[in-house]
């Protein structure tokens, strides 16, 4: 196991900012970070604070003011990063998208994120956020406990096909399972909207296979990093070794995320367990920049 007592700052930042400096790139986009309205982070904590896994308790590493957490990833060279919120019941998203835009507009860095709910307003909050400039979604299944393919979802989904919106879905089931998780229904959400932009949170967690697979198959699904290959996702659900060579054929719709703040290890053992899949500088530059800076260009 890594040494994954948390470095000093300043220490953690030299070593994240030289992943970019030795690839020739300008910084870190990480598609997978949280900012959210305090309360709703502080539930997020006390949830986090309650876990005791086989690989021990999960200890949140960056828990600061808001403020403190933005500079840390800038510090961290990390020039895009998202606030990612997700509802846990109805009623929650657009005030969540609302708060997101005024993040956004305050933090240089910020994605414009926002989020939905399976509820018969989504469409119509789906379509603001975009009009207001909505560049990254985040759907959470396991969280929100609905089924993406609810039919008040239909027209949501259909506007995020065609304005071609990144959307990261926490569909996997693990480390949880959900009573919608798993790819089958993702599967089907994307026969009925091929173009879809998702972004397989967490490589798919636990059903990795699965996963890949709807990546080989549909053009625009992409797997985003996130807690994969660390000491702590390895020790309870690893990732077969046998899948690396087709993570390399896929090397360009694979995408950094971190989970930051909400994770128990400091940021560069993220940057640290790809590294060491000794996949290549060219697969590394994709994922920790330029397949997230291609996504999130403006589609033409």
């Amino acid at each position: 196991m890594t040494n994954l007592t948390p470095p000093s700052r300043h220490d953690e930042a030299t070593a994240v900012r030289a992943y970019a400096q030795r690839l020739g790139l300008p910084g870190l986009i990480d598609v997978h970070t949280h900012f959210m309205p305090q309360n709703v982070l502080d539930k997020v904590w006390a949830y986090f604070d309650a876990i005791e896994t086989a690989a021990g308790p999960w200890t949140i590493t960056y828990r600061a003011g808001e403020q403190e957490r933005v500079a840390t990833l800038r510090d961290f060279g990390v020039v895009r990063f998202s606030s990612l919120n997700y509802p846990h019941r109805p009623g929650m998203a657009a005030w969540l998208n609302a708060w997101s835009r005024d993040f956004a507009a305050s933090t240089p860095e910020a994605i414009p994120s926002a989020t939905f709910y399976a509820e018969p307003e989504a469409p119509t909050y789906v379509a603001e956020a975009l009009d207001a400039g909505a560049q990254i979604f985040k759907v959470h299944i396991q969280v929100g406990g609905y089924d993406p393919l609810d039919p008040t979802l239909d027209d949501a989904w259909a506007q995020l096909e065609a304005k071609g919106t990144p959307v990261v879905i926490h569909c996997g089931s693990g480390p949880m399972p959900g009573e919608f998780t798993g790819p089958d229904r993702v599967e089907s959400l994307l026969e009925r909207h091929p173009a879809l932009t998702l972004l397989i949170a967490h490589m798919g967690n636990s059903e990795y296979g699965r996963f890949l697979d709807l990546a080989e198959r549909f053009e625009r699904v992409h797997l985003d990093t996130t807690m994969a290959f660390t000491d702590f996702t390895e020790s309870l659900t690893p990732y077969p070794r046998e899948y690396l060579p087709r993570l390399v054929d896929i090397g360009d719709k694979v995408v950094l995320g971190s989970d930051f703040p909400n994770i128990p290890y400091p940021y560069i053992h993220q940057l640290d367990a790809l590294a060491r899949l000794d996949l290549g500088d060219d697969w590394m530059r994709g994922v920790l920049h330029d397949n997230a800076a291609r996504l999130l260009e403006p589609r033409s």
